[in-house]
């Protein structure tokens, strides 16, 4: 018995050993739904209406950007959840709750705050994202897919990728192809100038995608059926990953050589080498579901989850 306990002990130590925590952290104003990066700020949006902006050099809160309340279904006032934002040529894209189910999306630039998509629009958006400074992706919680000319106020195309409900999408780098991700388990290619259907990639994932990543033609995914999948645009090949848990969030580094996901209850983050298969490193430090990993580089990540704080990560020793 003692020689089993001493064992137990030992591997205890070995595991807690390896498990890297954050270098640094972010505290937000409330849960944080979504998170982005410049080269001296990060933007975190909240579920209590509000966007805190942060100094990356002093960790603080550099200004906060706060939605007006809105009245629920019982004619109180209460803080709007903001859903996703984004960020281009000194535009920040805002989309948040509105009434009724719907969504409004609003443009912050030079310290103005203007809504150019309203509720009377009715338009139950899940998630928006700049194409370029004039145009954004839109996705429908019913799947369908819009892009949208700001300027114009009007819609160049729209699509629906299935009659599955949407989940979540990712633009590659240059915009210019969407991998769209929904509760099927299945991820439809489409070219963000036309629309126009360019791959669909099934079987891998059996149910709903929480999360969709998309870097240097590698797109990896985070499943209900506990499942990292990664598929290679290029060798048009793919493999997955298990976990004993769900999966809700996955994250690619610049060049696309390294994966993160969520990997267990406990809201660790293990990080494996996409060609190797290999895993490198596990993460701890995150109290609450993950909703977003960002790779800055090869060696450095961030991680929101619905808890107020962001986490920042340096992987030890480096990347090999």
């Amino acid at each position: 018995m003692k020689t089993l306990l001493t064992i137990l002990l030992l591997l205890s130590s070995l595991y807690a050993s390896k498990l890297q925590m954050p270098s640094a952290f972010y505290k937000a104003d409330g849960g944080v739904t979504d998170i982005l990066l410049t080269s001296d700020k990060l933007y975190a949006a909240t579920s209590v209406g509000v966007v805190d902006i942060f100094s990356l050099k002093s960790k603080e809160i550099i200004k906060r950007i706060t939605l007006k309340k809105m009245k629920n279904f019982l004619g109180e006032s209460s803080t709007v959840k903001i859903f996703s934002i984004d960020y281009i040529d000194g535009r920040l894209l805002i989309l948040a709750q509105a009434s009724r189910g719907y969504r409004e999306v609003y443009l912050y630039e030079n310290g103005i705050l203007t809504k150019i998509i309203s509720a009377t629009e009715r338009l139950s958006i899940a998630k928006a994202k700049f194409i370029d400074k004039n145009t954004l992706v839109l996705a429908l919680l019913g799947n369908d897919i819009i892009s949208f000319d700001i300027s114009k106020h009007k819609q160049n195309w729209r699509t629906q990728a299935s009659l599955s409900a949407f989940s979540n999408f990712a633009l590659n780098e240059d915009k210019s192809k969407l991998i769209v991700a929904d509760e099927s388990g299945e991820l439809h290619l489409y070219a963000t100038k036309d629309a126009s259907l360019l791959k669909s990639l099934k079987g891998e994932n059996l149910d709903n995608v929480f999360d969709v990543a998309f870097e240097n033609g590698i797109i990896a995914t985070a499943g209900k059926d506990r499942r990292c999948v990664i598929y290679d645009l290029s060798s048009q090949s793919s493999y997955y990953k298990e976990s004993h848990f769900f999966i809700y969030g996955v994250g690619l580094s610049p060049s696309a050589k390294l994966a993160a996901y969520t990997s267990d209850e406990q809201n660790h983050i293990t990080l494996f080498e996409t060609k190797t298969k290999k895993d490198i490193a596990t993460f701890g430090g995150n109290s609450m579901t993950v909703s977003e990993i960002i790779f800055t580089t090869e060696d450095e990540f961030y991680v929101a989850s619905n808890a107020k704080i962001i986490n920042f990560y340096k992987i030890e020793g480096g990347v090999k």
